[in-house]
């Protein structure tokens, strides 16, 4: 029984344009809830809630248990009607990934990317330039930006796609870390997105102490090892929430 089926049911539909094959968001007014594990979990992003098929039917739905158990299982062998998100194979992750990022251009000064995120995101030049020089961004059509996810070796495994009309994560690719500042650092701020690891590097006048990472919104197992990694070696670890609903509850 997939949680997207209930949601369905329900009256939710997908945003396809927020979703990833891991990560399939569904809306309903102003409500929100995201299935993970191929249909099998989901969360709600506004709040602590999470579970199986059965606490998100609780939910949606509040009764008895037994109430609960026979409205899942009147759902039972109805198909999600929503376009199914395959999971990418590792030929894709492992060649597909890089020759994408590869034929991207680096940001160019004066670029509507590049104006959106010096005017209007008000990250300094300097700061993406040097950015830029490390090869963390990458310019695309419609004035968006690709900010790089590696791995621990160094190796590009996806990357957050985000504009003044746009945001998402590359399709096919894996969430890691987006690193900004000293590799050697003993300090780690986490931060939600590509963009405010920067913001923050630069509030904080680039600490050459410090590593700035972007998890992109949600943890993959290969982001929570990546910061399992860092933290082996680093003295402070910082948790840098936007000032909202969702950061208010992390």
């Amino acid at each position: 029984m997939s949680c997207g089926v209930v949601l369905e049911q329900a009256g939710f539909h997908i945003d396809l344009k927020e979703s990833t094959r891991r990560a399939v968001k569904y809306r309903r007014d102003g409500e929100i809830a995201i299935v993970t594990h191929g249909g099998r979990g989901w969360f709600d992003p506004l709040s602590d809630r999470k579970g199986d098929v059965f606490g998100l039917q609780a939910w949606l739905q509040p009764d008895d248990f037994a109430a609960t158990l026979r409205s899942v299982g009147a759902l039972a062998g109805v198909a999600a009607s929503g376009a199914p998100l395959a999971l990418p194979s590792r030929r894709t992750l492992s060649s597909v990934i890089p020759e994408r990022w590869s034929r991207r251009p680096p940001l160019r000064q004066g670029s509507p990317a590049y104006r959106y995120l010096n005017d209007i995101r008000v990250i300094p030049s300097r700061l993406l330039q040097r950015a830029v020089a490390l090869g963390l961004i990458r310019e695309v059509p419609h004035g968006s930006a690709w900010f790089g996810h590696h791995n621990g070796d160094g190796k590009i495994c996806g990357w957050e796609e985000r504009g003044s009309q746009w945001r998402g994560f590359s399709s096919g690719g894996t969430k890691v870390l987006f690193r900004f500042g000293s590799r050697t650092a003993v300090r780690l701020c986490i931060t939600e997105a590509a963009i405010d690891a920067l913001s923050l590097a630069a509030i904080e006048r680039e600490r050459f102490d410090t590593l700035y990472a972007s998890t992109a919104g949600g943890w993959s197992p290969a982001t929570e090892l990546a910061v399992r990694n860092l933290a082996g070696r680093i003295e402070i670890l910082v948790a840098a929430s936007d000032r909202n609903s969702q950061g208010a509850g992390e």
